[in-house]
């Protein structure tokens, strides 16, 4: 137990602390930026298994910030390649890597087989699948997203209210790392404050960091933050599904106006057209966009218009 002595020494960790993070299962979505340095911290503390998932590969454009791969790993799959690095880091945790999205047909028994879930994956879709997940099962949420120059991290489900319950409503548009750039530091220490938020959950310490939020500005050197215990859960939260959940008599109605329709049974309506829809007594409204952020926003605006059914699908992966 040599290599963990460091932090055994902790009063708050000791040889029961180190034992109760080896019996522990952390499920990490996303090997990308906030994951790298999740993964390196969760195993290098000795989490006795990490079960990792992430679709992607390798790529050139990424490596600024996901430093834990190398330029002869490009092309790889993402998930093989961090899982043979955190081997090599601590044989003694256990790692299961899927090279697959997640989306609401796996998450729930990826999710429910673990202690403790981290969303690394920071899209819109991902974050809102897991954590109705966690809140489903009483499972605790790591959230976090990154962009630019400043990141949030925040202790969601279990004990505390969902990820929806912060964020009720989202933007309008969201931008990516694509678009509005991101600094690998940021990134990196967003992904560190998740990994200690991890760990504490683990180890059961008090103050507990679910229901917190922690915010990074690093183009003001600022950090704040603020307990969101009571927030309360929207009162008709829009679920996403997965495509094999469509069912026959759905309504499928394709928000992209770039995009031919995913279906040939889907209709094509832009999302500044959704207000005035009236559908049909008795069906379910399935509004599909690339990201679910227009089919969130395009969802809300058709709820407050008309009482039934609407569920969402995200297409991208």
């Amino acid at each position: 137990m040599t290599r963990y002595a460091r932090q055994m020494v902790l009063p708050e960790i000791g040889a029961d602390g180190q034992a109760r993070l080896s019996r522990a299962h952390v499920l990490v979505v996303g090997a990308g930026g906030l994951g790298v340095p999740v993964l390196q911290y969760l195993a290098g503390a000795g989490v006795g298994k990490i079960t990792l998932l992430d679709g992607d590969t390798v790529a050139e454009h990424n490596l600024h910030r996901q430093p834990l791969y190398r330029m002869d790993q490009i092309g790889q799959p993402k998930a093989l390649a961090a899982a043979a690095a955190l081997q090599a880091l601590n044989p003694e945790t256990e790692i299961v890597a899927y090279c697959e999205w997640l989306d609401p047909a796996n998450a729930p028994k990826l999710g429910g087989a673990s202690d403790l879930v981290l969303d690394c994956a920071d899209t819109f879709a991902v974050s809102l699948t897991l954590s109705d997940t966690c809140r489903d099962s009483g499972k605790p949420l790591i959230a976090a997203s990154a962009l630019a120059l400043s990141g949030y991290v925040a202790g969601c489900c279990g004990a505390a209210p969902s990820l929806r319950a912060i964020f009720p409503d989202l933007p309008e548009r969201g931008a990516t790392c694509a678009t509005a750039g991101v600094m690998g530091p940021v990134v990196g220490t967003i992904g560190a404050l998740q990994a200690q938020m991890a760990l504490s959950v683990l180890l059961g310490l008090s103050p507990s960091p679910l229901g917190q939020l922690v915010s990074l500005d690093a183009a003001r050197w600022r950090m704040g933050g603020f307990r969101f215990d009571g927030a309360p859960e929207p009162a008709r939260p829009l679920p996403f599904i997965a495509r094999n959940d469509i069912g026959e008599d759905d309504l499928l109605i394709d928000l992209r106006a770039e995009s031919a329709p995913f279906s040939t049974a889907a209709r094509h309506i832009p999302p500044d057209a959704i207000a005035s829809l009236r559908p049909p007594s008795g069906a379910r409204v399935v509004l599909a966009c690339a990201t679910g952020l227009r089919a969130h926003n395009a969802g809300q605006i058709l709820q407050a218009n008309w009482g039934g059914d609407i569920a969402l699908l995200a297409l991208t992966h």
